[in-house]
């Protein structure tokens, strides 16, 4: 419950940088088996063994009692390190994602449902607990497309407080220290349901502004595509005075006087675009203006080489 999926720490052969960011690299080159997975791995098999130690001999020995805290101490402990490496060595797998927070609420889930069953713990603190995290769960994948939620320092108080008190629930105490367990489970509640109010906050602030800066990204969009559409030389646009323009640009002529046809390329009117233009006075064709046949020139070089 840390915030940070447990991570990779060796099998890359990469030089670990403290405190850097996760770079896409070192998360296709983490190897499966490493001391942060494998530490993820026993909170996960610790989960059945616990039950299973504070169960047995009907779930009311001092001396399996005992023996269930410190497999539960011990489960929240790893959760502790796998996190701890997985900030200082960046190295992540998708295995740690997954099964990381997964084995936070396991641990954490079975010690609350236990304690209820056994009448130890009020249902309506288990039912609250678990409901704000399965909520704040599924939250989270509502909001992974906008953004990430990162972890806070009340989550991470809470995260103490909670395994803080079912520690102390799961041993038998008496006295003052049965009363001071109650006390520490209260702030526990009183931490879990505040934090929780707050990433739901944080996660439709994030989501409002995702949402306003995709729809601002859109009408920029759409307003450079109508500045292009109707910007001058965005296309190739003639006039009925192309082909003089032409003309005036230059041309190549083959025959005395303009006999000829003539081929101009120049810009059109306010540099509209290129004209291509053929023959003296729209003899030829002109091309992005008005069309005129091209019959006569044809006939006209004909006539120049009967005359030779």
């Amino acid at each position: 419950m840390t915030g940070v999926p447990a991570s990779a720490a060796g099998g890359s052969g990469a030089k670990p940088v403290r405190g850097g960011k996760l770079g896409a690299a070192a998360v296709n080159q983490a190897s499966l088996w490493n001391i942060a997975n494998i530490l993820t791995m026993v909170r996960l098999l610790l989960v059945p063994g616990f039950v299973l130690l504070l169960f047995h001999n009907g779930g009311y020995d001092p001396a399996w009692r005992s023996f269930a805290w410190a497999a539960f101490a011990i489960a929240m402990i790893t959760d502790l390190f796998d996190g701890h490496l997985a900030r200082t060595y960046n190295l992540v797998t998708d295995f740690g994602k997954i099964a990381d927070p997964i084995a936070d609420k396991a641990i954490m889930g079975a010690a609350l449902i236990s304690l209820s069953v056994l009448g130890d713990l009020p249902w309506w603190i288990t039912g609250v607990i678990l409901a704000r995290e399965l909520g704040i769960t599924l939250m989270r994948f509502w909001v992974i497309r906008h953004a990430v939620i990162p972890a806070s320092r009340g989550g991470k108080l809470k995260t103490l407080a909670q395994g803080t008190a079912a520690g102390m629930y799961v041993l038998m105490l008496t006295g003052p220290l049965a009363t001071l367990r109650f006390w520490v489970m209260m702030v526990a509640v009183v931490l879990t349901v505040v934090t929780g109010l707050d990433y739901v906050r944080q996660a439709v602030v994030l989501r409002r502004r995702s949402l306003a800066a995709e729809r601002a990204a859109v009408g920029r969009t759409a307003e450079a595509l109508q500045e292009a559409a109707g910007s001058p030389g965005a296309g190739v646009v003639s006039g009925p005075g192309a082909a003089g323009a032409a003309g005036a640009a230059g041309a190549v002529a083959d025959g005395a006087g303009g006999s000829g046809p003539a081929v101009g390329v120049a810009g059109g009117a306010n540099g509209s675009g290129p004209v291509i233009a053929g023959g003296p006075a729209g003899s030829g064709s002109v091309v992005g203006g008005e069309a005129v046949p091209v019959e006569p020139v044809v006939g006209a070089r004909d006539g120049a080489e009967a005359e030779r």
